[in-house]
């Protein structure tokens, strides 16, 4: 007991009451580095743009998407084939309009993608403008046409509709716009707007020769048929009977067979 007494008496406990103030203070340090810890996990993640082509199966799955949606992105990529636009990401994947607002504002498209689209939109801004509306060419019959009609076209001065109208005279009318080809001095740009502007009508009054009566003269005075060209018709007719058609007056030597569709509007047989 005098023992007892005496430790009681030589014992420092003020040792003890400071070592319990530092570790109060400790544990005040603890809480707070322990609340600083909790608040900065609470912080909002920061989300970096990304080119949704390619997403990660992580990252998708971190921004809501199921492994289904992940899966039919996987799929069309691995086609070679390309998301260009956010409504184009949900068609592919499917994923909710709701989870479409929240990702649409992290993906970032090349800027050639954007470019395309600009240019599509100037396109069709361009193909929506109002453009006169050409006028309609009125095509009329060659052999009405007058001098004035056919000087209206580019490059047909009075020369050359004067010798227009005077190989229609010696025709007695034109059967085809090819014929224009066998007239001198027309261009082949003046020939165009020819065939542009007008076509051949064969009018019910046109005189056709009939090559099984007609005599030298009157073959010979036809445009397409040179004098010795007529003898030989006439000849070949007194040897070997009628013609029957075009074929067998194409058979007598020096006919102008690339013109023979033209001269057989002008025969009968």
């Amino acid at each position: 007991m005098i023992a007892l007494q005496i430790f009681y008496l030589l014992a420092d406990f003020d040792v003890l009451d400071k070592e319990d103030a530092n570790k109060e203070k400790w544990m005040a340090y603890q809480s707070e580095i322990d609340q600083q810890k909790t608040e900065s996990k609470s912080e909002k993640i920061i989300n970096y743009l990304f080119n949704p082509n390619f997403i990660s199966d992580y990252k998708g799955y971190k921004l809501g998407m199921t492994v289904e949606e992940i899966d039919r992105l996987m799929k069309f990529r691995k086609e070679n084939k390309y998301i260009n636009s956010a409504d184009e990401f949900q068609k592919v994947t499917g994923i909710s309009d709701s989870l479409l607002n929240k990702m649409a504002p992290l993906f970032k498209f090349p800027s050639w993608v954007q470019q395309k689209a600009d240019y599509k939109s100037k396109q069709i801004d361009f193909f929506k403008k109002d453009f006169p509306k050409k006028e309609k060419i009125a095509v009329l019959d060659i052999n009405q046409a007058s001098q004035e009609d056919l000087m209206k076209l580019y490059g047909i001065g009075e020369g050359l509709s004067g010798r227009i109208l005077r190989q229609k005279e010696v025709l007695g009318c034109f059967v085809s716009m090819e014929q224009m080809k066998d007239i001198w001095g027309l261009s082949p740009e003046v020939i165009v707007e020819l065939n542009s502007h007008f076509k051949a009508v064969v009018p019910p009054s046109l005189k056709k020769i009939n090559v099984n009566d007609a005599s030298l003269k009157e073959l010979s005075q036809f445009f397409y048929f040179k004098y010795a060209l007529a003898k030989q018709i006439v000849t070949y007719r007194s040897m070997n009977g009628n013609f029957n058609n075009i074929e067998d007056l194409a058979k007598i030597k020096d006919f102008p067979v690339e013109k023979a569709k033209i001269i057989s509007l002008y025969l009968e047989f």
